[in-house]
């Protein structure tokens, strides 16, 4: 009996040691923006989702941002806006609020002004996605 479970535990051991690599935070930033995202942004982000169709007010294309802010990615601004600062006031955009969706685990994210800031990590890998899009 002692051999097998020798044998069990071995076996256990070496399955962990093989598990898959932790995603990279493109990986975790593109698995949320595929769940959050891409229904309305598209799976390339560029505001054409099967949701986009049936919206009064057509989603960003997200791969413009950079370009839109001259050439800068706007993170804090995005951070802000993913995480839903402004929505509900008139004229603010439609999106929904993904805060509540994002919060938990935080890091000290530098946010584009210098200083560490407690910052939830799922949304820091779904900007850092969002900055991926761009073309160079």
């Amino acid at each position: 009996m002692l051999h097998r479970v020798t044998i069990a535990v071995a076996g256990l051991a070496l399955l962990a040691a093989c598990e898959a690599p932790p995603p990279t935070a493109e990986a975790a930033g593109r698995g949320l923006y595929m769940d959050y995202c891409a229904a309305c942004h598209g799976t390339g982000g560029r505001g054409d989702g099967p949701v986009s169709q049936g919206l009064a007010v057509r989603p960003s294309d997200l791969t413009r941002l950079a370009a839109a802010n001259g050439g800068t990615f706007p993170v804090l601004r995005v951070m802000g806006r993913i995480y839903g600062y402004g929505h509900g006031r008139p004229g603010a955009d439609p999106m929904p609020e993904f805060g509540p969706l994002l919060d938990g685990e935080t890091m000290l994210a530098d946010l584009g002004d210098g200083v560490l800031t407690p910052t939830p990590v799922k949304l820091v890998a779904l900007v850092n996605y969002l900055g991926y899009l761009q073309p160079d």
